[in-house]
């Protein structure tokens, strides 16, 4: 176990990479339907990229291991990378099979709407070879896995698994990020893979409405002590518009309130939630100010619409980590 992490200052070496699939997002404006909006913004998005943006924003080092497809929709992605300082070292790019796409759409009544097209694409065929890009004389601080991965299909899967197996002797810190998303499908099989790798996982964040599948309990109390008996390091229990929850110092339950005061959309709020968590973390900030600051970038980016349009700017998001490392419960 490599948790808690050494502090140091973000930025100064390789810091997070996230295993996962990024892809092209289109998307209708609120309220427009995709069967009657007669244009739609283009962008990029994806768990694993959306948390590497928000550790980036705070000034940290930070790569995606992933395939993309030989295609507009790659070349796009890899743009985004680059433009959100994301490294794309880890990147191999298939010939053979395209990348990732979804669509997505807020109707009138406020409900959201997501169609994924990634069933065979390039994400979608990586295998635990794929892991041999990480064993490399820059390996990451931190490794972020979720179960959004892990539904992509069994050469995924087994790739987690065998990150997490060897992540330790490389002195590396597993982060899961449970994720479990009905609309992929293959929940079961995600939740299986998630609990064998539990026992190697360092850091721990789920939402309230994952904790029963995962853990078989719910409150912040049970949750927690359910995922310490399972190995876990630390972990963080989501809430929502309710806040988080996280062992402080003494041991004892303590409660993050949210910092959102503006709700435009939704999506990407637990990948900037994470990414500050974890880069607060990093830098040596204890869990009460890692959680607050995690709800700092979670409530910027629900203020407007898209998954990292709503972060900090790189200044302001360095005196936000500066607070955190000052103060264990800033106001």
């Amino acid at each position: 176990m490599v948790w808690p992490p050494q502090p140091s200052a973000l930025g100064t070496t390789l810091d997070v990479v996230g295993v996962g699939e990024p892809m092209l997002l289109l998307q209708a404006d609120p309220p427009t339907t995709l069967t009657t909006a007669t244009s739609v913004s283009v962008d990029v998005a994806g768990a694993e990229y959306n948390v590497c943006a928000a550790v980036a924003r705070l000034g940290g080092r930070t790569a995606l291991l992933t395939r993309l497809g030989d295609d507009v929709a790659g070349r796009r992605v890899l743009a985004e990378l680059s433009r959100l300082g994301i490294s794309a070292d880890l990147v191999d790019i298939d010939p053979e099979r395209p990348t990732g796409l979804f669509l997505r759409e807020t109707p009138p009544d406020g409900s959201r709407q997501v169609a994924y097209y990634r069933r065979g694409s390039a994400a979608a065929a990586m295998i635990p070879t794929d892991a041999a890009r990480l064993w490399s004389d820059r390996v990451p601080r931190a490794v972020v896995l979720s179960g959004i991965t892990a539904a992509l299909g069994p050469g995924p899967r087994s790739l987690l698994e065998a990150v997490a197996a060897r992540a330790q002797e490389h002195g590396i810190a597993v982060v899961v990020d449970a994720n479990l998303r009905p609309g992929l499908g293959q929940v079961e099989a995600a939740v299986a893979t998630l609990r064998r790798i539990l026992p190697r996982t360092d850091l721990l964040v789920l939402g309230d409405d994952e904790s029963g599948p995962l853990l078989g309990a719910t409150t912040p109390d049970d949750v927690l002590a359910a995922a310490a008996r399972a190995g876990v390091g630390e972990t963080v229990l989501k809430g929502g518009e309710r806040g988080s929850w996280y062992l402080g110092e003494d041991g004892v339950p303590h409660h993050c309130p949210t910092r959102a005061t503006d709700v435009v959309d939704t999506v990407g709020a637990g990948d900037a939630f994470l990414g500050g968590y974890l880069g607060a973390r990093l830098a040596g900030a204890p869990a009460g100010g890692a959680a607050w600051l995690g709800s700092e970038l979670a409530a910027a980016v629900i203020a407007v619409p898209g998954d990292t349009g709503g972060l900090p700017s790189g200044p302001a998001a360095a005196s936000l980590l500066t607070k955190v490392r000052r103060s264990a419960t800033p106001s």
